[in-house]
């Protein structure tokens, strides 16, 4: 890896290895739209899968090129790849040639971060892009004009002629970013103001989780940490007092949700703040994780200036992201739903807000990888045997693949069997398409099927299938 100093990010051609991905596209799109010269490759263009996708960043004037080397010709180009991407792929050989600067995806996103004038980072294992797309709207509903570096499209921003929003460009102060554990590259930035959801196993250690996340909030003025959470809490102590914004709904906090009201695809809750006024917040997003992510987007736009009433009325307005808990249809009396839930504390968040309300789940779950699936097997279980109820059924196909080498110790046979010997209705379905179709003919009026799984956006796609097959009896 190259690590010569940052250069201007926006006065040299920049080429993305693997474009399409959730972390490359919105850091493309936000360099595209700044006015840099862009262009990129992807696995999945030359599969001509998602082709919406790309027809997108060609509009926003981005050059695509086939994976082949054929897009790198300068030494001039700066190269950033995703950490998926293998040295032995034909844009990497060709940047080995030439000679071109080489960048990971969050070295070029942390040039941009550390540069703002109030650069806002959401960290934890769960949910920071449902919190990083609240504050983002918080801080454009107030006319602060942000910019937003997300994971995943953020509905607000969403409109015809911008599809994919899993960006916003703004020329005001602020720069909120989620940022990413699961490579250690979180170290690489300093925030003014940090949020930290939460400390839970997914793809390192605790230990490791622990020394990652305490390094960062170390590095804030101001620090936004759940304390409902005993990893974050702890790690909250660790900090003077007065860098410190704590907020919980379990625990006396200076931010603290009362009177919580859930409802199917909302809920209610008076916000408590210390020093300051009860009021009323509305939610177009439900589960009371969603009531702890709204306590925390709304304490970090505090911390960036925004007036808690203008902040407490705001965050009413969002409408949530794609792919969280997110609504594809209702058909023959069963709900179909899209869940981003891929990792213990996500998924078990996800189940107990569907079994905050009455009928059955059919599930179907793709793990996003076999690596993961070795290192969470255990929880994994865990968070299905405990939020399944008698009656829900649970499908595993076989995990996302994308090519390269890969040890496959556990697969999702492995945590089937684990589930059945704790008496779940789990099946492994190894082809996806034939697991869709048993989710669609067990489906029976009044009850909930969802689809859940990361790292591919085509998991959407399964979920419209099983609409339409629901549909279609």
């Amino acid at each position: 890896m190259d690590n010569a100093n940052p250069t201007d990010p926006i006065g040299r051609p920049h080429f993305f290895v693997g474009i399409g991905g959730s972390g490359m596209m919105p850091l493309a799109m936000i360099l595209a739209v700044r006015g840099a010269s862009v262009a990129g490759s992807d696995r999945s263009l030359d599969q001509a899968r998602l082709p919406a996708k790309f027809d997108y960043l060609r509009d926003l004037g981005v050059a695509l090129y086939p994976q082949d080397g054929s897009g790198i010709v300068s030494p001039d180009q700066v190269v950033i790849a995703s950490a998926a991407i293998e040295a032995t792929v034909p844009d990497m050989v060709a940047a080995e040639r030439l000679g071109c600067e080489r960048r990971t995806r969050a070295e070029m996103l942390a040039d941009l971060f550390n540069v703002s004038t109030m650069p806002i980072g959401v960290a934890g294992t769960s949910g920071k892009s449902t919190v990083t797309g609240m504050i983002g709207w918080i801080l454009r509903a107030t006319d602060r004009d942000p910019t937003v570096m997300n994971g995943a499209v953020m509905k607000n921003f969403a409109t015809p002629n911008a599809p994919f929003a899993s960006a916003l460009v703004g020329s005001g102060d602020a720069f909120v970013s989620e940022v990413d554990e699961s490579d250690g590259s979180i170290a690489l930035f300093s925030p003014r103001v940090a949020v930290l959801n939460n400390v839970s196993l997914d793809h390192k250690s605790l230990e490791e989780l622990n020394q990652l996340f305490g390094d960062f909030i170390a590095k804030a003025e101001l620090a936004v940490i759940n304390l409902d959470n005993p990893d974050g809490a702890a790690l909250a102590g660790t900090l003077p007092k007065r860098q410190v914004i704590g907020f919980g709904l379990d625990i006396d906090a200076e931010f603290s949700a009362r009177d919580i009201q859930e409802r199917p695809f909302g809920a209610s809750f008076t916000l408590a703040v210390k020093g300051h006024e009860s009021m009323p917040v509305e939610l177009q997003v439900p589960g009371r994780h969603n009531i702890s992510n709204a306590l925390a987007a709304i304490a970090a736009a505090r911390c960036a200036g925004v007036a808690l009433d203008e902040a407490a009325i705001a965050i009413g307005g969002f409408t949530g992201l794609r792919r969280r808990f997110d609504l594809v249809g209702e058909t023959q009396g069963v709900t179909v739903l899209d869940d981003f839930g891929h990792n213990p504390d996500k998924i078990a968040a996800t189940l107990a807000t569907l079994h905050a309300f009455p009928g059955r789940l059919l599930v179907l779950f793709q793990p996003h990888g076999y690596g993961p699936l070795k290192v969470m097997r255990r929880e994994l279980v865990d968070a299905f045997a405990r939020g399944l109820k008698p009656g829900d059924v649970l499908v595993l196909p076989d995990p996302a693949y994308y090519g390269g080498t890969v040890a496959r110790e556990v697969a999702s046979a492995d945590i089937v069997a684990d589930l059945a010997a704790r008496g779940c209705d789990a099946r492994h379905i190894a082809d996806r398409a034939e697991a869709a179709a048993t989710i669609a003919a067990l489906a029976e009026s009044g009850d909930r099927a969802i689809v859940m799984g990361a790292r591919d956006d085509t998991l959407s796609q399964v979920a419209g299938d099983i609409l339409a097959q629901i549909a279609a009896r």
